[in-house]
């Protein structure tokens, strides 16, 4: 059973209070170098938060699309496993938290939370931000080297969301095999970029290796009908941006799109969606095109016409992402 969305609005306010009198100019340079390394070639011998400047800067910029990211990667889970709620959470490279965030705005009540990162800035921003939230005061905030050289105690679930760009291969592998092996799900979230799916691509295959099923947002284990080169799996998340957002990083629209690739995985009993939306809908006169990840291992394109009655009004609501048919429908 999950629980209302936590109001991003929350995590805006906590950000404006511990980010009051940043100088825009500063925090603007920071944005751009850290953009940079998120969406391109990233250094991965050292943080990428290196101090209070650039710890600031991420969070007004990145923490509310990488909560919104990560808490559409956890509704998809949650809807794959109703009745679990994980009794303990690990966020590996969570860096402000913004992961807590989306699994308290996911499942209610109370959990053991620990955030592993490497940087110092990073966990003592997060833990300002996490004082405001009453599902978070209690969490453990842990300097970690993320690597192969780390070990992860048993819990319930891992997320590893926008790390996986920060390290060697060598690391990228170790930590998801790390993780598996702690865990009884794991949820790893990247940018919705060719490079970010492939390394969720290879995350997903070491998992189903370990044991785990897929429960998100593919509706099977098996290997993904999308050919290498040609195109990627990735969805999109609504961001509204705050006064402060657009202040940072300049932007008149009053949203923003995060675009990002997922996986989401467990030894739990699980039941993926029938398929899976992974294009937006396209709406014309008369009739809506759905793109489908279907069960077996097929891309097709479904077409819902005024003839399919109530489900042609569903499909007209539908998302990119969203799981088709909608449980209280059957398809024709």
């Amino acid at each position: 059973m999950t629980a209302p969305a936590l109001p991003s609005e929350t995590l805006r306010a906590a950000l404006a209070g511990l980010l009051d009198g940043l100088p825009p100019k500063q925090a603007a340079q920071a944005v751009d170098r850290l953009i940079a390394n998120y969406r391109g070639t990233t250094p991965t011998d050292a943080p990428i938060l290196r101090d209070r400047a650039d710890v600031a800067a991420y969070a007004a910029y990145r923490m509310p699309a990488t909560f919104e990211a990560v808490h559409a990667a956890l509704e998809a889970f949650a809807e794959a496993t109703p009745g679990w709620t994980p009794a303990g959470h690990l966020d590996v490279g969570g860096g402000t938290g913004a992961a807590t965030w989306a699994v308290a705005a996911t499942w209610s009540g109370d959990r053991e939370v620990t955030v592993l990162d490497w940087s110092e800035p990073a966990l003592a921003l997060g833990r300002e931000l996490a004082a405001t939230h009453p599902a978070l005061t209690q969490a453990l905030w842990q300097r970690a080297k993320i690597g192969k050289d780390m070990a992860l105690p048993a819990t319930d679930l891992v997320t590893v969301s926008y790390v996986l760009n920060e390290l060697t291969p060598a690391d990228r592998t170790a930590l998801v095999d790390t993780a598996a092996a702690a865990a009884q799900a794991v949820v790893i979230v990247e940018a919705g970029t060719p490079a970010g799916y492939a390394r969720v691509i290879e995350a997903r295959d070491r998992l189903i290796d370990a044991g785990f099923r897929i429960a998100a947002p593919c509706p099977h284990s098996a290997a993904c009908p999308i050919v290498p080169g040609e195109d990627w799996c990735h969805f999109a998340a609504r961001v509204s941006r705050s006064s402060l957002h657009r202040k940072v990083k300049g932007g008149s629209l009053p949203y923003e799109d995060e675009k990002f690739s997922y996986v989401a995985a467990t030894r739990l009993p699980a039941t993926p969606a029938p398929a899976r939306i992974i294009r937006r809908p396209q709406i014309r006169k008369g009739q809506v095109l759905l793109d489908l990840c279907e069960p077996d291992e097929h891309l097709t394109r479904r077409t819902i016409t005024k003839r399919h009655g109530d489900l042609y009004k569903t499909a007209r609501d539908t998302t990119w992402g969203a799981p088709w048919p909608p449980p209280d429908h059957s398809d024709h």
